[in-house]
């Protein structure tokens, strides 16, 4: 064999190994991903790659923090859970077991989380919830309103404690029929008693 053979003869490439593909992942924003008034502690996935999230919803003065399990496949949304014959609302360890158990039996396909709404949106929605309480008369007189009683539609708002709070006030100073603050002046905090409306 001749040295310019060394030279002149072209080998072939490897061929590239071939790549199974995996199902589609939800896309990631980062392990920081934190939605205002929404962090999320924890993710797991269902059967079919959509996201159960448990994120924290409200920090007592304590330190006990809550938190609630929503699936970005179904619609499955749950705050509390049944202790005997009342409900409670989820510690962190308690919701890891209800996403994972969800995330185990459902088949639902992957959906985005709900965009942020604007200002006036968020504002809009908070003050429906509350006049409708007031209608269905779900509330009795001067029954504490709770933050934990909007929960259930956080994935939604994505708006902070503070903000709910603010808006609330506002809604109190505008609808004293519907809505009333009341101020500890020892402590500082705020309560808010909720007046069902007329029928």
């Amino acid at each position: 064999m001749a040295l310019t053979d060394f030279f002149t003869r072209k080998y072939a490439a490897p061929a590239p190994p071939a790549e199974v593909p995996g199902p589609e992942a939800w896309p990631e924003i980062g392990e920081t991903w934190k939605p205002e008034g929404l962090p999320v502690a924890e993710r797991y996935y269902n059967q079919a790659q959509a996201v159960v999230l448990v994120a924290r919803t409200h920090q007592d003065p304590y330190g006990t923090a809550y938190y609630l399990v929503a699936c970005l496949g179904c619609h499955f949304l749950s705050t509390r859970t049944k202790h005997h014959s009342f409900y409670i609302r989820y510690a962190l360890g308690q919701a890891a077991e209800t996403a994972n158990a969800h995330a185990g039996t459902c088949r639902a396909l992957p959906r985005d989380l709900p965009p942020r709404p604007d200002e006036d949106t968020a504002r809009n929605l908070l003050r429906s919830w509350v006049t409708d309480m007031a209608r269905r008369n779900l509330l009795h007189p001067d029954t504490d309103l709770d933050l934990a009683e909007f929960d259930s539609g956080r994935l939604e708002l994505q708006r902070t404690n503070e903000w709910i709070q603010t808006e609330l006030e506002a809604l109190a100073a505008e609808r004293s029929d519907l809505l009333a603050v009341r101020r500890d002046e020892r402590t500082g905090t705020v309560r808010f008693l909720a007046r069902p409306l007329a029928r």
